[in-house]
């Protein structure tokens, strides 16, 4: 029997790894004892039913690790899986998500590229009676979602705006403090909400002069960065070192929402010699605890990070998924925040934590979020 069992966890584990490509999966059966499949018995309760999974990119080490969780978590419940990516390009998701109605998937987990885009492809799941659950970004402009599965996003935000606090020392500091802001992607509403939550923390800094944004850009249209563009945020870094750091002024912190972005701004500061004699690394933030940026904290360089932990997220995706198509009332913990400006969607809301150098053995390490050996690699 334990080989037996074994020989099922192996080949279940195999096949989650081929779902990341986007090829609909079923976990195979085993015969235990009696001559029965267990998996047979998961999708006979589950109708055998394929859930459409769409995740924005693979650029992101936190999109592949959500894709396969949930892949192997609905798997392990019976379901089929259909995984797809758009690689940023939102004219690909909609094309996705309208073959998958076509195929008559049972539901769709959608983490959008652009908020305002799904319109017509929730109204078209809507007539083909499929659940729609809006994954870790808000779905917009549409009554025909159902559940939005995230963290409390202006609670990162908050975590941000605290730790560059603390960090600087704000509450009791004497002097003034540079600081540059940068802001996610604007057709993402989880950017204006970190935004939102970080500035709920340094804006009264800067109103007091104690924070000074030396560029004086402030305003989310002036600091968010498109696709949240690592590329864009090292680019927009250089010019403002550039335009308003000569004559020996230097920076102190960067507000930074995704760890994308901070390795980015990083690489910027690096290029006219931070890090070294007499410009030490500012206070960097981040989100997402990416294994590259958990080398950066440990290497000195990105402060910090908001650890998010996408198991949990795609666990409760899963239950969430698994409840509807069940005819049960999925487990919400917020009904009252997200408006996506046609309904008040049902919302759960996982905890994220804030990492810094200090911490993330403890947190991401020793959770088995990333191995420790990984963090050893090139």
């Amino acid at each position: 029997m334990k080989k037996k069992l074994m020989a099922m966890l192996l080949s279940m584990t195999l096949l989650g790894s081929l779902a990341g490509c986007g090829i609909s999966t079923t976990a195979p059966g085993s015969k235990d004892d009696k001559g029965s499949s267990s998996s047979d018995s998961k999708e006979t309760k589950t109708g055998g039913k394929t859930i459409g999974i769409l995740m924005p990119t693979k650029s992101s080490e936190r999109w592949i690790n959500d894709g396969d969780n949930m892949v192997k978590g609905l798997k392990d419940l019976g379901y089929s899986a259909n995984l797809q990516y758009a690689e940023d390009v939102v004219e690909t998701q909609v094309a996705q998500a309208e073959n998958l109605i076509t195929k008559g998937v049972s539901a769709l987990v959608i983490a959008n590229i652009d908020g305002e885009s799904l319109t017509d492809v929730c109204q078209k799941a809507k007539d083909a009676n499929i659940p729609v659950i809006a994954y870790d970004r808000l779905i917009k402009n549409t009554p025909n979602v159902d559940n939005y599965i995230s963290f409390d996003n202006k609670l990162v935000g908050v975590l941000m705006g605290q730790y560059i606090e603390k960090k600087l020392d704000l509450k009791n500091a004497s002097k003034s403090f540079n600081i540059e802001l940068f802001a996610g992607s604007p057709d993402d509403n989880n950017a204006h909400m970190f935004y939102e939550g970080a500035m709920s923390i340094l804006q009264p800094y800067i109103d007091s002069k104690k924070l000074v944004v030396v560029s004086s850009q402030t305003k989310f249209d002036e600091v968010c960065t498109l696709r949240w563009d690592g590329a864009l945020a090292q680019s927009r870094m250089e010019n403002l070192l550039t335009a308003n750091y000569s004559a020996g002024k230097k920076v102190d912190a960067v507000l930074s929402p995704y760890d994308g972005l901070s390795r980015g701004i990083v690489e910027a500061l690096r290029s006219v010699g931070y890090g070294s004699g007499d410009l030490p690394w500012p206070v960097i933030t981040g989100q997402d605890a990416e294994t590259a940026s958990i080398k950066s904290i440990i290497a000195g360089e990105q402060t910090s990070t908001i650890f998010k932990d996408t198991r949990l997220l795609s666990a409760q995706a899963v239950k969430t998924v698994d409840a509807i198509l069940k005819g049960q009332k999925a487990e919400v913990n917020d009904e009252k925040t997200y408006n996506n400006g046609a309904k008040v969607v049902p919302s759960y809301l996982c905890t994220p934590v804030s990492v810094d150098k200090s911490n993330y053995k403890q947190i991401v390490i020793d959770s088995g979020y990333i191995k420790e050996a990984d963090l050893a690699k090139k």
